[in-house]
Formats: C-alpha cells, sequence, structure tokens
C-alpha cells in the first residue's frame, strides 16, 4: 500500500460518518472525470415524452404578448 492511499484511509478513517456521503460523492465525480465509472447500465429516458403537444394558445402566443405588449403602451 502506498503512502499516500495509507494516508487517505487513515483521514477517511478520522472523517465523521454525517460527512462520508460528501466524500463518496467527491469520490464519484473524481472517477467520472478519470474514466473509471462503474460499469452499470444507464436507464435510457425518451425526453419525447416531456414535450407538451401544441395548443391553439401556444401557437398565438407570440401575437398575445404583443398584444399585450402594445396594450401597455397606451
Amino acid at each position: 500500500m502506498t503512502a499516500i492511499r495509507k494516508e487517505a484511509i487513515e483521514m477517511l478513517e478520522r472523517m465523521p460518518e454525517d460527512k462520508l456521503s460528501f466524500v463518496i460523492q467527491i469520490m464519484r465525480g473524481v472517477n467520472g472525470l478519470i474514466g473509471t465509472t462503474d460499469t452499470t447500465t444507464k436507464r435510457v429516458i425518451n425526453l419525447d415524452q416531456f414535450i407538451m403537444p401544441a395548443t391553439e394558445r401556444g401557437q398565438n402566443a407570440d401575437a398575445y404578448i404583443r398584444e399585450l405588449r402594445d396594450n401597455d403602451r397606451v
């Protein structure tokens, strides 16, 4: 075991339990940076499910905003 690894383990052993979740998050972030991510499968999300269908009101939104702006100047 290298001296750096030994020091890191000793620091983790001294770390309060409630702070360990932050350390784990940081370590996961570093793993992502160096390209050694977990090989777990990622869930594919269909982004089309979040698109709302166009309504008549939505299609006329530009004209509606323009009308509000014009009426505000009166």
